[in-house]
């Protein structure tokens, strides 16, 4: 198995809480365009703005792989973005990662207020690979594509 390291960053290890969800089963680019869109907001900022997205009240903006993505007209001003979707799976394992960084935030004695996302990104994990049995003795590739989030929260 290839080794895996959190990134480098010129930070007071004792200030940050870190958290990584390893082999989630999640589209990569809806992973993408969560991650950025969250990256350098307040932790209970972005929580508050992922369940908004959940509940269908505010979609998120997609930049990139947003080919077939429809214009929706409750996205923010504040994106610059026109075109957007509900990734409500993706969402669900990002949410358990900020919660996992902010608990271990919590127990370097952090305050939770004033907590803010320093690093996230998501990356290609591994590809389940099974074959599906077909008619006349053939078989078709079943991939399973997975991803993991790597989160850093820092104090403000």
């Amino acid at each position: 198995m290839a080794s895996w390291n959190y990134p480098i960053l010129s930070l007071d290890d004792s200030r940050t809480g870190k958290a990584v969800v390893r082999n989630a089963p999640v589209s990569i680019k809806d992973l993408y365009n969560v991650c950025k869109a969250i990256r350098g907001m307040n932790v209970k900022e972005a929580q508050a703005f992922l369940q908004r997205v959940i509940e269908e009240k505010e979609a998120l903006p997609y930049w990139r792989y947003s080919h077939g993505a429809s214009h929706k007209s409750n996205i923010s001003k504040k994106w610059k973005v026109k075109s957007g979707r509900y990734p409500k799976k993706a969402i669900k394992y990002v949410i358990k990662a900020l919660e996992n960084a902010m608990a271990n935030a919590q127990g370097k004695g952090l305050d939770e207020d004033k907590l803010k996302i320093v690093h996230i990104a998501a990356h290609k994990g591994i590809i389940i690979k099974r074959f599906l049995p077909r008619a006349f003795g053939r078989a078709t590739k079943k991939y399973n594509r997975t991803s993991h989030i790597e989160v850093i929260v820092g104090e403000v």
